[in-house]
């Protein structure tokens, strides 16, 4: 493992996303990036179908594997601000569409998670299919678990445990287009994620109203080990969001309440 570094300097951005219009999702980001201050960020967190909304639409800005305009501009910024950056988009593979999250380092390096759980309630199955393998990627030493919004709901794909009983990641990303009227929902079951995997949990869910007329309120913010807010957005406003997480307080609080190693790992954990 590489060197951890103690302080780990995250910006969420949660905005308003141009329906199905790639050229001005990526301008409107890209501006936010820009101004990002190279010193004081570690990574950049989007939210889910940064360039396109939550869109079935597989006309609309959807990629063939290897001809990726959004990763190349993601990889741009990643090396401009020595920071990585992670945001999913649509992607075709052979003949198969994922809601595909990438995660690009500053030295360029790719690697990708693909949505487990497809919202089935809005068709999300019908269009895409489903990835069956979870990442752990690496940012500054920190391990950071990967998922894409309706995987919130499901407590076992997140489960921070080995077969060992230790932990596998210490903090949690979730990127997402959640719906204002389920608000509640996101909010509780965040941190619950963050209290049983004993680790942070950044949140991305963007803001505005889609071309399907679904409100979305935003609530992005990052969570600390035990539940509380180490930085919050205000609802239905557009955000960036900083916070720090620290490694030597997670840390200390594993060893000092090492609630993980109880845990019944062979009961659903994912190999």
């Amino acid at each position: 493992m590489n060197e951890v570094k103690s302080l780990l300097k995250v910006v969420v951005i949660q905005d308003e996303i141009h329906w199905n219009d790639e050229a001005a999702n990526l301008n409107h980001f890209g501006k936010k990036i820009a101004a990002l201050d190279a010193s004081e960020v570690d990574l950049i967190v989007l939210p889910e179908m940064f360039t396109t909304g939550f869109s079935m639409d597989h006309h609309a800005a959807l990629h063939e594997e290897g001809q990726m305009k959004p990763l190349e501009w993601m990889k741009a910024f990643a090396s401009e601000k020595q920071a990585c950056i992670t945001g999913s988009i649509k992607v075709k593979s052979g003949e198969h569409f994922y809601n595909r999250l990438y995660w690009v380092t500053p030295t360029g390096e790719v690697h990708h998670y693909d949505k487990r759980h497809l919202f089935t309630f809005a068709g999300e199955d019908q269009h895409f299919t489903a990835g069956n393998e979870r990442l752990v990627v690496n940012c500054k030493g920190w391990r950071i678990g990967l998922f894409v919004c309706y995987d919130l709901r499901f407590p076992i794909w997140s489960r921070n445990m080995n077969k060992g009983g230790l932990p596998i990641y210490d903090a949690a990303i979730y990127v997402a287009n959640w719906p204002a009227v389920r608000a509640e929902p996101w909010n509780i079951l965040l941190k619950a994620r963050a209290i049983e995997n004993q680790c942070y949990v950044i949140a991305c869910n963007r803001v505005g109203k889609d071309a399907n007329d679904h409100l979305y309120s935003g609530n992005s913010g990052i969570i600390d080990p035990k539940g509380v807010d180490v930085s919050a957005s205000t609802p239905f406003e557009a955000a960036v969001i900083s916070g720090e997480l620290s490694f030597d307080e997670l840390s200390d609080f594993r060893k000092k309440f090492p609630v993980i190693e109880d845990g019944d790992w062979d009961l659903g954990v994912i190999k």
